[in-house]
């Protein structure tokens, strides 16, 4: 039989993207599809998700639906991937421009949990056939901003007295709990008693994410060591108790890459392309990269690159204080990303302080990042704690070596080039157990170290580039999780 799914998610590639949930709501569901599920996903009506997509045709009228008047549900379509898309058209709630969280300050929306909670009702109101022509059989929602849809569900059943849907929720990240005063709970219509430490109640507060871990059928996250991670106290973030009740529900299932946006054969915003078989275009990106940002043009000077957001969790305070270590062995670093003020500025003070060494940029552009993955060397992803991490897999794909921390998806996705693992032809990259300078010190002196021996770098190179980390196996995953709950 043919399942039925719907995706529910804040943002999708290539219409709206903050980071990695938009890249997985953009490459899942057509996966699925190709393995004949019938798959379609649900978005808040932003403005670039309206201007994105075609065909938009009206579904239903919703009315007054969280204080917001005249609220309709629209069908589309994305026409990349030919993809099925409802939107949620709320004027009051989503016709903002920018960040669709935060406001021109950097401070989230004070409505926040009244445009989220109209996510997950209107996805829990679709399971009971809003629209005439279709209807899930399972409700997939991502991340805190959907989480809301598995307790709307468990609502709708408890008052018919029988099950629309079955629910799954997939923790992206476990740092963002959409948490909301108490008093917010009031304008959720959700059962008073599901304001409990057995439901979205949460310190006094109210969590969204809660919502989802609790009332959903089934948990997943995002590669199997962040699966067990969140279950410790440590990276538990408050829920640790109530994961480690729901274990026997919980699964980690690592993320996949698009490879027809992330190949350095055909990738259309690099200017050379090159192959595990045909290598030479990557010193040409490499020379590129150098040029755009105004390093020394040494071919051989071993160029490290960062593509992320600029936070502690990701681990850039740590980056910062080997710094050092880089430029003593005549290396460069090229950092991308925006992020928190005070790590921008320190990084930015290095970068002015070796102008050949150290190149230092702050916004978001695709192209750019592209262009920084296939031009590097070796790409940092040092992270304090990463879910699953998509900017690794980008670089194995790319031939350029991750050097990682041994958390979540990066444990799962980077063999380190240590003597043994070169020997057995395992090797992929650099990774350092303890998050401490000396760890990473020692991290950054191997990729120096297997640079200086060119053979034995070219074929971990190569490795990296064969490694398959596509959606097909983790759709198939999916798949059986749906089928086992339908």
């Amino acid at each position: 039989m043919t399942i039925r799914a719907l995706h529910v998610a804040s943002e999708l590639y290539p219409l709206l993207k903050t980071g990695g949930l938009a890249d997985v709501a953009g490459a899942l569901p057509p996966a699925l599809i190709e393995r004949g599920a019938d798959v379609r996903v649900l978005l808040p009506g932003f403005p670039a998700v309206v201007a994105g997509l075609t065909e938009l045709a009206p579904v239903a009228q919703l009315g007054r639906q969280f204080d917001a008047p005249g609220v309709t549900l629209e069908r589309g379509t994305l026409a990349s991937s030919g993809l099925i898309v409802y939107v949620i058209r709320a004027s009051t709630l989503y016709d903002r421009p920018g960040n669709p969280y935060l406001n021109d300050e950097h401070v989230p929306y004070g409505d926040n949990a009244q445009r989220f909670a109209l996510l997950g009702w209107v996805a829990a109101q679709l399971a009971q056939h809003l629209d005439p022509a279709w209807s899930p059989q399972i409700v997939h929602a991502h991340d805190w901003h959907a989480g809301l849809a598995p307790a709307y569900l468990k609502a709708a059943e408890r008052q018919h007295g029988r099950s629309f849907a079955r629910s799954v929720f997939t923790v992206h990240n476990l740092a963002y709990q959409g948490v909301f005063p108490a008093p917010q709970f009031g304008q959720l219509g959700l059962p008073a008693d599901y304001f409990s430490m057995h439901g979205v109640e949460f310190y006094g507060q109210l969590s969204f994410l809660k919502a989802g871990l609790y009332f959903s059928d089934r948990i997943t996250t995002v590669s199997p060591t962040y699966a067990r991670e969140i279950q410790t106290l440590a990276q538990g973030g408050g829920l640790d108790g109530l994961l480690r009740h729901r274990s026997h529900d919980l699964s980690g299932i690592l993320n996949g890459v698009d490879y027809t946006v992330w190949n350095p054969a055909s990738d259309a915003l690099l200017e050379d392309h090159y192959s595990a078989t045909r290598l030479a275009g990557k010193l040409a990106c490499k020379e590129a990269l150098q040029k755009r940002f105004g390093l020394a043009q040494k071919s051989d000077a071993l160029l490290f690159g960062v593509v992320s957001r600029l936070t502690e969790q990701k681990g850039l305070d740590l980056l910062l204080e080997a710094v050092p270590e880089i430029i003593k062995h005549g290396g460069q670093l090229v950092v991308f990303g925006t992020g928190d003020p005070a790590l921008e500025n320190g990084l930015k003070r290095v970068a002015h302080a070796h102008p050949e060494a150290v190149a230092v940029e702050l916004g978001f552009d695709e192209k750019l990042a592209h262009t920084i993955v296939a031009g590097s060397d070796v790409i940092a992803v040092p992270s304090r704690f990463e879910p699953c991490g998509l900017t690794q897999l980008y670089a194995l794909a790319y031939g350029s070596l991750p050097l990682v921390h041994c958390v979540g998806g990066l444990a799962d996705t980077v063999v380190d080039a240590s003597l043994e693992n070169l020997a057995d032809d395992l090797a992929t990259g650099f990774m350092f157990e303890r998050f401490e300078l000396k760890g990473i010190g020692a991290a950054i002196r191997r990729a120096f170290a297997l640079r200086e021996r060119r053979t034995e770098w070219k074929a971990t190179q190569r490795r990296a580039m064969r490694q398959d980390f596509g959606w097909g196996a983790s759709a198939e995953r999916y798949l059986a999780l749906y089928r086992e709950l339908a």
